[in-house]
């Protein structure tokens, strides 16, 4: 992909999209306290037309999150799904039902018509009711009843799930998970954020002031933009690299898909216009490593046993580091070549 134009009208749709970034991550973080990195990370994931699984324990915001996304950008609509064993397909797509009045089936939209859906505790519902979620996070789209009805644009999807509890609960098969752009958890508040946290809810949520300060044109512009964003045929083929390198670990079953390599590409260049810069790093592809592409890896059940008896996240870098080992990055941050070769 080429760099943005070198000329007003390029320099000015970056700057525009800059912004669209700057202040859609400023207004969530004025009610999720002290996330900006996890924030950007979804940001992300919606500026390259993915879906975000949290993998989290409950009281840490993501309902929040879910509710200041749609809540920032003006127009969205926004829903949430509890998952449950009883769940069925229909309570999440939508059906037909007949009007007597009409003598015809209607369509009753279900929940995932929205642009901003939370599914919460996804593990929980039953393989049938998770498959029903495939064809909405792959293609932006549903089939009831043999019609297929587009989803709003844009569309996220962000799901939940406990990382320890177990018991009643449906793990999702390595299919569903490769359909997750990017998987990450919010985590607990620091000490200072928490003491915010507390004083700003005594007398209401946050949430009840957000405004919305983006347009929906403002996320097209800025998929748009992270389109332009200029990667180094270098860092093109390190990418690739370090992909294949998680195939070839021994604690590895399955490593990571094509469509791992493919959205660690779009997530870089995401992320670089996040940072207010018009081109790809190595420390780009090395931040989302382990958020893009370690939930595609089917590891070895030692390996399993061993990282949940000690260190879950410890054990994830320590994987990323063997892959870094097997292909070493090129070069620095302030290495020009990874720059693109017209200014925009």
């Amino acid at each position: 992909m080429e760099a943005l134009p070198d000329s007003d009208q390029g320099a000015e749709r970056f700057a525009r999209a800059s912004a669209v970034a700057t202040t859609f991550v400023d207004n969530i973080e004025s009610v999720v306290y002290g996330k900006r990195e996890e924030i950007k990370l979804v940001l992300a994931a919606l500026t390259c037309g993915g879906h975000v699984l949290l993998e989290d324990v409950p009281g840490t915001a993501k309902t929040v999150l879910a509710r200041a996304i749609a809540g920032t950008i003006q127009g969205a609509t926004q829903n949430r799904i509890q998952c449950t064993p009883d769940l069925q397909p229909t309570d999440v797509t939508g059906l037909s039902i007949f009007n007597q009045r009409t003598r015809d089936f209607e369509f009753r939209p279900g929940p995932v018509f929205a642009n901003v859906v939370l599914v919460d505790e996804i593990n929980r519902a039953t393989p049938k009711t998770q498959s029903a979620l495939l064809e909405a996070m792959a293609e932006s789209q549903v089939t009831v009843d043999g019609v297929t009805r587009a989803l709003p644009s844009p569309f996220l999807l962000i799901a939940t799930e406990n990382p320890i509890e177990y018991e009643g609960t449906f793990p999702l098969p390595e299919a569903q998970l490769d359909r997750f752009f990017l998987r990450t958890a919010l985590g607990y508040p620091d000490l200072d954020d928490e003491l915010k946290i507390l004083e700003e809810q005594r007398f209401g949520h946050p949430l009840q002031d957000l405004r919305p300060v983006v347009t929906l044109d403002g996320i097209r512009e800025l998929r748009t933009a992270a389109q332009h964003v200029y990667v180094n045929d270098v860092i093109h083929r390190w990418l690739v690299e370090l992909v294949r390198a998680t195939r070839e670990q021994d604690a590895v079953v399955i490593g990571s898909s094509v469509r791992g390599s493919l959205s660690l590409e779009r997530a870089a260049r995401a992320w670089a216009l996040l940072n207010g810069r018009s081109y790809v790093i190595p420390e780009d592809i090395e931040r989302l490593f382990v958020p893009v592409l370690l939930h595609r890896v089917v590891f070895t059940p030692t390996f399993v046993a061993r990282a949940r008896a000690t260190d879950w996240n410890h054990a994830l870098q320590e994987f990323r580091s063997a892959c870094l080992k097997m292909a070493p990055r090129p070069g620095s941050e302030d290495d020009p070549v990874f720059e693109q070769p017209h200014s925009v």
